[in-house]
């Protein structure tokens, strides 16, 4: 098995579950996710926001805001949207579902969201039909998702989904909780994730460098992989911002570094992605993702 950022296209889109775990691992931090709203026009009219982040240097595309229910990605006429964006970028792509806690103490007032967004039965079954390659057990702001009840859906997700389950928390999503408390990561290990999402060094209050390493060191002894995220905004915010999150958070032992949609189009800043793709793994692999073939 060749590191994922070794692969070719073709390559990518043929991987089993376990071969891109594998893949991941092998690539020692250096793989870029970037998470896109799909509801919202891209920047650039006739292209799809996760064509934009792959052109940018992004290796998994994350899709937020997709119901299953009326699956709609913008800047896409298709009645099957997620084989026709993996062809179209030659990536693995992935959905966030939100397993929402309607007991969960609320800091903020709820936001409703529609059926086909929350994490459910149905919902993961249509995930599997639709073809992802990962589901992200996580939420937005002010949805109510608590990582106790994104541990039960992982049970639930392991019966009905094939692929990568990740999951855990990038902000409290207006849930009063410690994210980055060891009950709370041992209760996703013991559900069976296989990534375990963490907010990245400098994105919500109180993470720093030194829990932050603590905590994914924990989780590697478990034999799990770990994927940091920006998920506060900040991947609008000037590149030295980017930069240095990347680079702390590699240091920090980060598998995977996740980059938010807050930006024009639902999408993060493109030149934060490319930004963040150099600073992980330089620019000879960046140049490679950027501009291998599709076709290869």
């Amino acid at each position: 098995m060749k590191r994922f950022l070794s692969l070719e296209a073709s390559e990518m889109l043929d991987l089993s579950k376990e071969e891109l775990l594998n893949s991941i691992k092998a690539s020692e931090g250096r793989v870029v996710v970037s998470e896109n709203v799909v509801v919202k026009e891209p920047v650039v009219d006739g292209i799809t926001s996760s064509e934009i982040a792959r052109a940018f240097g992004a290796d998994l595309l994350l899709l937020n805001v997709f119901d299953m229910n009326n699956p709609l990605v913008k800047g896409l006429e298709s009645t099957d949207p997620v084989k026709d964006l993996r062809q179209l970028t030659g990536r693995p792509v992935g959905v966030n579902l939100e397993p929402v806690d309607l007991n969960a103490p609320l800091l903020e007032q709820r936001k409703d969201i529609p059926m086909g967004r929350i994490a459910t039965e149905e919902s993961l079954k249509k995930a599997e039909e639709l073809g992802f390659d990962y589901i992200c057990l996580t939420g937005n702001p002010g949805t109510g998702v608590s990582t106790k009840k994104i541990a039960e859906t992982i049970h639930l997700a392991k019966k009905h989904f094939s692929g990568i389950i990740i999951a855990g928390k990038m902000h409290g999503a207006g849930v009063d909780e410690q994210i980055l408390d060891s009950e709370n990561i041992d209760l996703l290990l013991e559900a069976g994730a296989d990534i375990i999402l963490l907010p990245a060094v400098g994105t919500v209050p109180g993470i720093t460098m030194e829990n932050l390493t603590k905590a994914i060191e924990y989780i590697h002894r478990k034999s799990r992989l770990v994927m940091t995220t920006i998920g506060t905004s900040q991947e609008s915010s000037p590149k030295e911002i980017i930069r240095r999150i990347a680079l702390d958070n590699k240091i920090c032992g980060a598998d995977l570094q996740h980059i938010g949609d807050a930006g024009y189009g639902g999408l993060g800043n493109y030149m934060n992605i490319f930004e963040m793709s150099r600073t992980i793994r330089g620019d000879r692999h960046t140049i490679k993702m950027m501009a291998s073939s599709i076709r290869r």
